[in-house]
């Protein structure tokens, strides 16, 4: 039987795409999982994941039960010509699952592998300090721990953080993944209390083939899913009749809300604005994601740059947050990519001193209605390498009349795919984001970096 696992030491799976692709992301995957897991929450469960892929899904599953989160550190050991072909795993705990017979099968020797599983240990010790961040692990003794990872291929993983869990005294162990090999299952059956998951395919090959968005998951996520960030699902009505759907994300203590306004004809779904809301929420910020346009108006490529409609329903998200309790009185900044970019500055113009900041990533401010209307102090993110938009973003901003500054981040284009080009995105907007928020005052001076 073909379990999904990587079936040569020589060469990455092959990873064919199912007929129908199972989960959205991570997060989808979570929620997904969550209702198969309800019978469990009489037990007051405590909940798991393996960082960092698995540590989105449980949060999921964890808010969803209204269960403590923690996690359980797990490296694995690759085959030297091969990482990704698991020999073993290592966990907290002290904790080592080790297939001599495969490594035999590869002519290492138990020697050969004392190297390969003292690398793994150390950096095994560097990831339990950075996610735990000096706090003690939660403590299992008598405790139900629901074990969750992104998928499981091997098991070998899994098998080593159960055996943690266990030696950290619980109770009953369940394994919960939203996609599984059934041989994984089976070689797992004993070793786990139950095993639960939501898709079972008999020819599994590789775990992120069921996933339309496998990118890999950051540390600073897993961190700040484990600091308390609360993420939500919700639907803004608008005044016309219209529902939009958003993502809202809270640290606790938020010391203000970033309302992202996206354009071209992305979603609140764009992978890059969520890697730098990640970033921002890691700050200390909320994040606001949502849709501008629904689904029968993205059909018409013309409304991705009706600014005046893409700034109406800014205002409205706005005025959506202003009206909800726990948003309410938090100073206000924009984020905006694209087309959206003007948008952001068109509301921020209408909304004067009650938006605090906006950010422009690789935007089109120059189609912003009124431009010498805004006050907000606003940074012009740009590619170096985007040298039309540059020249774009130049004339705008001498069009402003706010505090404003122009970052160029070297060599990156207009999408900032480029190694490290988002990283800068998010720390040039945090650092904005810092010194605006703070209250100061407005002066008229305009200064140019980069």
């Amino acid at each position: 039987m073909r379990t999904g696992a990587t079936t040569t030491p020589d060469d990455p799976p092959f990873a064919a795409a199912p007929a129908g692709v199972a989960f959205r992301d991570r997060r989808d995957a979570g929620r997904r999982l969550a209702p198969l897991l309800e019978r469990f929450r009489a037990e007051q469960p405590l909940v798991v994941g393996m960082p960092r892929g698995g540590v989105p899904v449980a949060a999921e599953v964890a808010r969803a039960l209204d269960a403590p989160l923690d996690v359980v550190v797990v490296r694995k050991i690759g085959a030297p010509r091969n990482p990704e072909f698991a020999l073993g795993a290592v966990a907290e705990g002290g904790v080592r699952v080790v297939s001599y017979d495969t490594a035999a099968a590869l002519g290492l020797s138990a020697r050969d592998l004392e190297p390969l599983i003292a690398e793994v240990e150390n950096e095994l010790a560097w990831r339990t300090g950075l996610y735990r961040d000096a706090r003690p692990p939660l403590s299992m003794a008598g405790r139900t721990v629901i074990v969750v990872d992104d998928g499981l291929a091997t098991g070998r993983s899994a098998q080593a953080a159960m055996a943690s869990v266990r030696r950290r005294g619980a109770r009953r162990v369940i394994l919960a993944v939203p996609v599984a090999a059934p041989a994984s299952v089976d070689a797992l059956s004993e070793e786990a209390d139950e095993i639960v998951c939501v898709e079972m395919p008999p020819d599994l090959w590789a775990v992120g083939a069921w996933y339309e968005d496998f990118g890999p998951t950051s540390d600073e996520e897993v961190i700040t899913l484990l600091a308390g960030a609360e993420e939500k699902e919700l639907s803004i009505d608008l005044e016309s009749g219209v529902t939009l759907g958003g993502t809202l994300t809270m640290p606790s203590h938020a010391a203000g809300l970033v309302v992202f306004a996206h354009g071209s004809g992305s979603s609140r779904w764009s992978p890059r604005n969520r890697a730098v809301a990640q970033g921002i929420v890691q700050a200390g910020y909320a994040t606001l994601l949502f849709d501008l346009l629904t689904a029968h108006e993205e059909l018409d490529r013309a409304n991705v740059f009706d600014i005046r409609l893409l700034a109406g329903r800014l205002l409205s998200a706005s005025a959506w947050a202003d009206a909800d309790s726990g948003l309410a009185g938090l100073p206000l900044a924009y984020f905006g990519a694209s087309t959206g970019a003007a948008a952001a500055l068109t509301a921020a113009a209408r909304l004067g001193d009650r938006v605090s900041a906006v950010i422009s990533r690789g935007g089109r401010p120059d189609l912003a209605m009124d431009l010498a209307a805004v006050r907000a102090p606003t940074l012009l993110i740009v590619g170096g390498a985007d040298t039309e938009v540059l020249e774009l973003n130049r004339l705008a901003q001498r069009q402003l009349r706010c505090p404003s500054e122009l970052a160029v981040v070297p060599n990156a284009t207009h999408l900032f795919e480029e190694p490290g080009a988002l990283d800068q995105v998010t720390h040039l907007a945090v650092r904005w984001l810092d010194t605006q928020l703070a209250a100061r005052p407005v002066s008229p001076a305009r200064s140019t970096t980069g």
